[in-house]
C-alpha cells in the first residue's frame, strides 16, 4: 500500500514538474514569434502567456474545472512571463528564430500532450476523451499564438506533421492509464516519443497528405 502511494506522489510530481517545464517551453516560443513579428514588450508578454496556458484553459474549460488551473495556480503565468523576459533580454537574430521557436514548441507539444491526457483521465473522462484533450492542451496554445501572431494555425496545415506527434503521445498516455501501466518514467516515454516525432518530422520535412487534386495543381 506505501509503495501504491509513494508512486501516486511521484507521478504527481512529475505532472507538476511537467507542467511548469511544458508552460516555459511554450512560453519561450510563443515570445520568439512575438519577437520575430516585431511585436513590443507588451506583446511578448501576452503571447508568451497566451501560448503557455491557452491549450491548458481549453482543456479545463471542457472537463469544468472552474476557474481553470492558470487563473488559480499563478506559478504558470510567472513561468510563462519569465520566459517571456529571457527571451526580451536575449534572443537570435531573425534569420535564426524559427529553428529554437520550432525546438521550445515542440517540446511544449511533447510534455502537454501528456499532462493534458493524464488531467482529464483523473477527471472521470474515457480513455478515447482524454486523449482527445491531450490534443487540445498540446496544441490548443499554438493555435492561439498563431491566431493573436496573425498566421495560419500549425495544426491546420500540419506542416512536418505537428498534430500527427500530439495525437501519439496522448493515445499511448491514455492507453497506459487505461491499462494501469502509466507511471513516471513510462508517461516520459510517452511524451520523448511525440517530442522525437515532431523533430524527426521537422528535420525529414514529413507532412500529412495534402487533398489529391491539390496535389495535381502544384505538380502543373
Amino acid at each position: 500500500m506505501s509503495d501504491l502511494v509513494e508512486l501516486g506522489n511521484a507521478v504527481g510530481t512529475a505532472q507538476k514538474v511537467g507542467n511548469m517545464v511544458g508552460v516555459f517551453a511554450f512560453g519561450v516560443s510563443g515570445a520568439l514569434l512575438a519577437v520575430r513579428r516585431n511585436f513590443d514588450v507588451v506583446g511578448i508578454a501576452v503571447l508568451a502567456v497566451c501560448t503557455a496556458t491557452g491549450g491548458g484553459i481549453m482543456r479545463d474549460l471542457i472537463i469544468g474545472e472552474i476557474p481553470p488551473t492558470a487563473f488559480v495556480t499563478l506559478r504558470y503565468a510567472a513561468a510563462a512571463l519569465l520566459a517571456a523576459a529571457v527571451i526580451f533580454f536575449w534572443h537570435p537574430p531573425n534569420r535564426l528564430i524559427r529553428t529554437p521557436l520550432l525546438l521550445a514548441d515542440g517540446i511544449g507539444l511533447g510534455i502537454f500532450c501528456v499532462t493534458g491526457t493524464v488531467t482529464a483521465f483523473q477527471h472521470g473522462l474515457s480513455a478515447t476523451s482524454a486523449a482527445a484533450l491531450g490534443v487540445v492542451t498540446a496544441v490548443g496554445g499554438g493555435v492561439v499564438r498563431d491566431v493573436l501572431a496573425g498566421i495560419t494555425p500549425s495544426v491546420l496545415s500540419d506542416g512536418e506533421l505537428y498534430a500527427v506527434p500530439a495525437l501519439l503521445g496522448s493515445a499511448v498516455t491514455a492507453a497506459l492509464l487505461y491499462y494501469g501501466q502509466y507511471t513516471y518514467w513510462t508517461g516520459g516515454l510517452a511524451g520523448a516519443g511525440a517530442v522525437a516525432l515532431r523533430f524527426l518530422a521537422l528535420w525529414r520535412h514529413w507532412r500529412a497528405p495534402l487533398a489529391r487534386s491539390h496535389r495535381r495543381r502544384e505538380s502543373i
